[in-house]
């Protein structure tokens, strides 16, 4: 029988060992990289960029009220939809709040009780539905040019009509100040904003208001072409995650907000030629040690993670092996050969295993990692010790 390890169990947590740490210091360090990152503005008695911190899917699965604290130093923030602006409210948030999604119906302009709302508009009705709003908080609103990305938003053709129109209800009281959006498609590529920023500011061109422009990766690959925006919109690095293919986020000094922890619960003696998990998917080549990790695609771990996706056991890199399962995966204990049950495990954010890594090996991105975290893993938060 293996040796058992005395398992972690910090208060609170329960008996299955797995959960994710959730660590706000770091997102405080990012705001603070990614605010050094804005260009000094070049027009006399201007300011630099202001930040809005994105905060929608529940601060990218960190928890808005765990990393709220943490971005009290940003401008503004950055949500989905209303009810993602009333949270940030109930939570003490007084600042300015940008919702995305703007209107979804009319009947959404109830919702609109609130000082201090600026509303992203990408259609005509979104601004009728305001004129004939009943609430009497008027937010401040932000045109979407489609751009290159062409989910939503004005074309090129259509833009300046639209700025007609809310202009219009601004000089009746209804809305407040009007500003002007962008959002790039190809922001983390080294040519992917030269042409479209250059298309928007073609559309704008001496059209009064503020701009914002700006992800996390045209903050950080394209810093200059901020420098003619007053707000920008930072989300994946502030949370630590790189938003380049081929840049880490340890070379772009931030660090992982969120890690992944379980243990070794389990180990098998696989002899050569045997499947290992459902559909014998990997096939052990000579006979070895397996490793079970109690994690799972329940839990928010890649079911389509393929063999050869890395993972660190008792502080050393292996791999996963075969197919996630429900609540399991199995990894190579070839290379930890003293690895017993209750040995750690990694499954990002920590001993060197960034959740970039994770995703590009399952063939998906970080911020689908970070955001499909399972209700049903507990979390520990740093320097708290207990999980919640």
């Amino acid at each position: 029988m293996p040796p058992v390890n005395a398992p972690y169990r910090p208060e609170g947590l329960l008996a299955r060992p797995l959960y994710a740490r959730i660590d706000a210091s770091a997102v405080a360090h990012n705001l603070a990289r990614l605010r050094a990152a804005l260009p000094r503005a070049h027009t006399p008695g201007a300011s630099a960029p202001r930040l809005w911190a994105t905060v929608k899917a529940d601060a990218y699965g960190h928890g808005l009220a765990r990393v709220l604290p943490a971005l009290r130093g940003a401008d503004g923030l950055a949500v989905l939809h209303l009810d993602e602006a009333r949270a940030c409210r109930r939570l003490g948030w007084d600042g300015p709040v940008l919702v995305y999604g703007g209107l979804y119906s009319q009947a959404d302009t109830l919702l609109l009780d609130t000082p201090g709302l600026h509303l992203v508009i990408t259609n005509a009705a979104q601004l009728d539905w305001l004129a004939q709003s009943p609430a009497a908080e008027r937010p401040s609103v932000w045109l979407r040019f489609a751009g290159d990305i062409h989910h939503t938003g004005f074309n090129a053709d259509d833009y300046r009509a639209a700025f007609v129109h809310a202009g219009s209800l601004a000089a009746r009281g209804l809305i407040g100040e009007v500003g002007h959006l962008n959002h790039y498609a190809r922001a983390d590529e080294t040519d992917g904003v030269d042409d479209a920023d250059a298309r928007f500011r073609e559309v704008i061109r001496d059209l009064p208001g503020p701009v914002s422009t700006s992800n996390s990766a045209a903050m950080l690959g394209h810093a200059a072409r901020a420098a003619a925006t007053q707000w920008v919109r930072p989300g994946l690095a502030l949370y630590g995650a790189s938003p380049f293919a081929h840049r880490s986020a340890a070379q772009l000094d931030l660090r992982p907000a969120m890690s992944l922890h379980s243990q070794v619960v389990g180990i098998q003696r696989v002899p050569a030629g045997a499947g290992v998990g459902y559909s014998g998917a990997f096939l052990a080549p000579t006979a070895m040690d397996v490793g079970i990790v109690t994690c799972g695609y329940a839990d928010g771990y890649p079911r389509h993670a393929p063999t050869g996706t890395p993972v660190v056991v008792a502080g050393i890199r292996t791999r996963l092996l075969g197919r996630v399962s429900m609540d399991m995966m199995a990894v190579d204990l070839g290379p930890v050969p003293h690895a017993a049950i209750g040995s750690p495990v990694t499954l990002w954010g920590a001993d060197g295993l960034p959740v970039e890594e994770v995703a590009v090996a399952a063939g998906t991105i970080a911020a689908q990692l970070l955001t499909g975290l399972s209700a049903r893993v507990p979390v520990a938060l740093a320097g708290a010790g207990a999980a919640r």
